[in-house]
């Protein structure tokens, strides 16, 4: 019943299932012949796993029913990358410390009894449309270990990762103005005034 995430392309992003025991794995990607749900070209170049890509799989490897929920070996599901397990119930200041999303959060586990049945349900029923930022392999794996679903009209990034990827451009570009204001001392008082 762990929560579990290997990064990909180079860092990039990471990919998250729910080890299942036995060295399988429960994740979710999208579907055969779905969009990645941003609405545009780069879809075509954005890869959630080798599963939505490749018809063919090792032998111990279960496609699932064809709706974006797969049971996969550990080695397939890791797909050359490492093994990281993403933390529950983490402690406030090692959360807000954390330089990107998608590795912890402060919401604690569900049994490991409740989290099975969760993700063995839906390998049976499905967990909707893949969607990159509203609906992907994180919220998956969140909703198992704990049953909250984020659910909202326009709201970008409900899982860390997400939100990590459009808030590091973000954040990047509102921090490298106090970088230069803090080598002043006007500078260190004014970011000093702005933060109260």
């Amino acid at each position: 019943g762990d929560h579990i995430y290997s990064w990909r392309a180079a860092y990039t992003y990471a990919h998250h299932g729910v080890y299942v025991g036995d060295d399988k794995v429960i994740h979710f990607t999208r579907g055969h012949g779905e969009q990645i749900g941003t609405g545009a070209s780069s879809d075509h170049f954005i890869i959630n796993s080798k599963f939505s890509h490749s018809p063919t799989t090792c032998d111990k490897c279960h496609r699932g029913n064809n709706n974006g929920v797969l049971l996969s070996c550990l080695d397939c599901f890791l797909c050359g990358g490492s093994l990281y397990c993403f933390t529950y119930g983490e402690n406030t200041a090692i959360f807000l410390a954390q330089v990107r999303g998608g590795t912890c959060t402060l919401v604690k586990s569900d049994s490991p009894e409740a989290v099975l049945h969760r993700a063995r349900y839906l390998l049976e029923k499905g967990f909707g449309c893949y969607h990159i930022f509203r609906n992907n392999c994180e919220d998956f794996a969140m909703y198992c270990k704990t049953g909250l679903l984020v659910m909202g009209g326009n709201m970008i990034g409900q899982s860390g990762q997400a939100a990590s990827f459009i808030g590091a451009p973000v954040a990047a570009v509102v921090s490298s103005p106090v970088r230069f204001l803090v080598t002043q001392p006007w500078g260190i008082i004014a970011v000093s005034a702005g933060l109260y």
